[in-house]
C-alpha cells in the first residue's frame, strides 16, 4: 500500500486551462501515488482566458489538507502586485511546511504572497522584466525551466509544469516512475537547458549549422575528457561560433550543459547501479568523486551518498 500523497490546484480568475490540467494529467499517472483535486477561491465557478469557464469541486478550505499546492497561471491582465483578498484568505488555508509550486505567472501570486522574498524562482521569460520591476526583492532566473527552492518551487512558461510535476515524482520516488509518467504522457522525461532557447530570436538562415548532432555525439561520449575545442571540431566550427549557436539553441554555454547531462547520467547511476561514488564519476566524465560531489551538491544540494541513500530508501518504501 502506498502512501497517496494530495495535490491541490488553485483555479484563479483569468487561468489558463492548459496549464490547469497539467498536474492532474502528470500526477493522474503516477500510478496512484498522487491524489489531485483543483479548488477555486469560493469553490464557484472560474473565468478562463480563453471563451469558457471551468467549473471546480471544491473551496479553499481543500487548500489546508494538501501536501503539495499548485498556482496555476493567470492571464496578464488578472496580475496586480497586492493580492485580492479573496485569494490572500484562500492561501491563508495552506499549512506551514507545505510545498508550493506556481506554474508559468503563478509565480506573481506566490511574489504577492510574499513566498517568494529573498529566494531564487523563475516565470515566464515574456514576464520577466515586469516581475522584476513589480518584485525587486525575488532573485528572478529567467533562463532556467524550474526552480527548485526547497518547499517552494517556480516554473516557466507553459509546458514547463509538466517539467516541474515530473521533477517532483522524481524527486519523490525517483527516476523511474518519473520516466514511466513521462512515457505515457509522451514528453520528455528531461528537458536540455533552460527557456532561454525559447525568446525570441531572428531566424536564422537554411544554411546555419545546428548544434544538434554535436550534442548528441558529446551524450554519447559523456566518460571522455570532452573540451570545447572537442565539441567545435565535431560541428566544424570555429570556437567562437561554436559557443555562440551553441548558447543561441540551448540557453546556455557548452561548458554548463556538459556538467548538467554529467550530474544527470551521475543521479542514474547513483539510483541504478552499486558502483563506487568514484566510479559513478569516472563514467559520466568528472575527474575525480570529489567533483562529482561538488557539481552534485551544486545541483540539487546533496552528496552522492545521501543522493543515493534517498532513493534506495524510496524504492524499500515503494
Amino acid at each position: 500500500m502506498h502512501d497517496v500523497k494530495r495535490v491541490v490546484v488553485l483555479a484563479l480568475e483569468g487561468v489558463y486551462p492548459f496549464e490547469l490540467g497539467i498536474p492532474s494529467r502528470i500526477f493522474g499517472a503516477a500510478d496512484g501515488r498522487y491524489e489531485v483535486l483543483t479548488c477555486s477561491v469560493d469553490g464557484g465557478p472560474v473565468r478562463t482566458n480563453a471563451d469558457f469557464s471551468v467549473t471546480v469541486e471544491h473551496g479553499p478550505d481543500v487548500l489546508g489538507t494538501a501536501d503539495t499546492v499548485v498556482i496555476a497561471p493567470i492571464t496578464p491582465s488578472c496580475i496586480t502586485s497586492r493580492l485580492p483578498d479573496a485569494v490572500a484568505a484562500a492561501l491563508a488555508h495552506i499549512r506551514s511546511g507545505t510545498r508550493v509550486v506556481s506554474i508559468c505567472t503563478g509565480a506573481f501570486v506566490l511574489a504577492a504572497a510574499g513566498l517568494l522574498d529573498g529566494r531564487r524562482a523563475t516565470t515566464h521569460w515574456q514576464t520577466a522584466e515586469y516581475f522584476r520591476t513589480m518584485f525587486p526583492a525575488v532573485e528572478l532566473d529567467p533562463d532556467v525551466l524550474f526552480v527548485d527552492d526547497g518547499t517552494v518551487l517556480t516554473s516557466a512558461g507553459a509546458a514547463s509544469g509538466v517539467d516541474v510535476c515530473l521533477h517532483l515524482i522524481r524527486k519523490d520516488h525517483g527516476s523511474e516512475l518519473a520516466n514511466t509518467v513521462a512515457r505515457r504522457c509522451v514528453v520528455p522525461p528531461w528537458r536540455d537547458g533552460g527557456q532561454a532557447q525559447y525568446i525570441e530570436q531572428p531566424v536564422p538562415a537554411p544554411s546555419v549549422a545546428s548544434t544538434a548532432a554535436t550534442r548528441q555525439w558529446a551524450l554519447e561520449r559523456l566518460g571522455d575528457p570532452l573540451t570545447l575545442s572537442d565539441l567545435a571540431g565535431h560541428a566544424r566550427m570555429s570556437l567562437r561560433t561554436f559557443a555562440r549557436r551553441f548558447n543561441d539553441e540551448v540557453g546556455m554555454a557548452p561548458g554548463r550543459w556538459l556538467i548538467q547531462q554529467r550530474v544527470a547520467r551521475a543521479r542514474h547511476l547513483l539510483e541504478a547501479s552499486d558502483m563506487p561514488v568514484d566510479q559513478v564519476a569516472g563514467e559520466v566524465g568528472f575527474a575525480t568523486g570529489a567533483s562529482l560531489r561538488q557539481h552534485l551538491h551544486a545541483a540539487i544540494g546533496v552528496s552522492p551518498q545521501a543522493y543515493r541513500r534517498t532513493f534506495r530508501a524510496v524504492r524499500q518504501v515503494q
